[in-house]
Formats: C-alpha cells, structure tokens, sequence
C-alpha cells in the first residue's frame, strides 16, 4: 500500500501558491509568540517539513532526545529536560510525550495552487472551531489523499498545540487554505471546474447516491448549526449518510472519515 504523501496530489511549491511571503529563517531568538507543538508525530513531521521554517525551540526528555534522528539532532540543538518541566512550559494537560517544538506557523496556500488541475477530493470545513475535530479532520484526509483543506481565516485555530497532536503529522503532509468567506470561496472552486456536496442529514440522497467522477469539494458543518444557509446555497448538492438506530448525527471528524472513504472509493 502507497503512503499517504503519495496517494496526494503533488504539493504547490513554496514559490507557487503560498499565500503569504515566506518568512525568514529563524533561531532561537525568535518571537516567544509563535505556537507550540507538541506530540511524537506532530513534532517529527514538522521537523521532517521542508515547508517550515527553522525551529525556535526543540524540548526534549534524555530518552526522546536519544531517539531524535541525528541530521534532525544535530541541526536543531535539543534542549535537553525533564518531562515535568517541559509540561510547565506548556499549556495543562498537554500530553507531549517527551517532545515539544515551537516554531511559526505554517503559510497556508491560495485556493487555485490546490485545485489545479481540478480531480480528486477537497475538504471544506464551515465554522468547525474544536481543535480535535480539526486534527482528526487532517488526520483522515491524509489518509485517504484529500488535495487540501479549506479553513476559515477567523473561525479556525491555529494549525499547532492540541490540533496537530491530534492529527498526528498530517497538517505537514495536507495543504490547508485560509478563506475569509466561504461562499466566494466555493464560487472560486466550481469557476476551476470543482463539484460541491454539503452534508446534511435532512438531505433526501444518501451521499453514495450523490457522488459521480467529478472533482468533489466535500463541505462540513459544525455539529451544532451544520452548514450555514449562505454556504449550503453554494453547494451542487446536498447528501446524508445513512444512519440506523434513531441517531440523528455524527461527531463531525467521525462523518467526514466516513464521507472520505465514500468519497475516494471508486476513485
């Protein structure tokens, strides 16, 4: 079976579709502001990013620190501590596993350097604001090789802390777009040739019934509202998944999990 980073779509580079300018290499110098990973997976895969830029800091326990892979050990300088004192650096609860990293955000992309050429799937969320939904939103997504996420600019968290240890590495493997308006946003994606089905549980077609070939833009709304009206008027389609046993809903990472596997099955 092919990875994940290769069943995706190959990535924009950082040169063609990052929609802001690339930062500057930074060191430990830099700005206390910048967020926090932390998790084995979400630090490895950050570290293994040519997308990021130099890391800030790199916390590590005398046991992580042996394991880090020397070009990442020696590049990054570990600081070496115990656990409990990298959890004091931390927000509680953080479970880091013996790694924490903070380094600058990710730039995300603009929507035309994801979606062309137009084929495969895309995944956009509509005011999804858990950091766990999200990560584990990524987290399928690389798994059944989505071409990107579509995030809101002020509705969506930071791509760091709780969401990329729940996604586990897969915010460095998934493009992701910043949008401050959704409905422009699916208007852009159908002018480059993308097809939108909304789910929503009231729809009369089983999301199987309403999928074809066509380029699909797989759009999700919070749990609470669902799709908004403005968004769903933008979609092709809308669809359900059928569900027995009087339930009316899904928690929304588990639904698009299911939506992807339908998504990419014939594909």
């Amino acid at each position: 079976m092919s990875s994940s980073r290769e069943r995706n779509a190959p990535r924009p580079g950082p040169d063609r579709g990052r929609a802001g300018a690339r930062r500057g290499r930074r060191g430990r110098g830099a700005s206390d502001a910048a967020p926090w990973l932390w998790g084995r997976h979400a630090v490895l895969a950050a570290l293994a990013n040519p997308m990021r830029v130099a890391p800030i800091r790199l916390l590590a326990t005398p046991e992580r620190a042996r394991d880090l892979p020397p070009e990442i050990a020696g590049a990054c300088r570990p600081e070496i501590m115990p656990a409990a004192e990298i959890g004091r650096l931390l927000p509680p609860g953080a479970a880091h596993q013996g790694l924490a990293l903070k380094t600058a955000p990710l730039e995300p992309f603009e929507i035309a350097a994801v979606a062309r050429p137009a084929s495969g799937v895309i995944v956009v969320l509509d005011q999804i604001t858990d950091p766990q939904n999200i990560g584990a939103i990524f987290r399928s997504a690389a798994a059944f090789g989505v071409r990107a996420i579509v995030l809101q600019e002020r509705h969506a968290p930071l791509l760091a802390g709780a969401l990329a240890k729940a996604a586990a590495g897969a915010i460095e493997r998934v493009p992701h777009v910043r949008v401050t308006n959704l409905s422009r946003a699916l208007e852009a994606l159908s002018d480059l040739g993308w097809r939108a089905i909304g789910l929503d549980a009231e729809a009369p077609a089983s999301l199987a019934e309403t999928l074809d070939e066509r380029p699909t833009a797989l759009v999700l709304g919070s749990e609470g509202e669902g799709l908004r009206r403005l968004v769903a008027e933008h979609c092709d389609a809308l669809a359900r998944i059928p569900m027995a046993g009087g339930f009316e809903s899904l928690n929304v990472a588990a639904a698009a999990a299911i939506a992807l596997y339908e998504a990419v099955r014939d594909r």
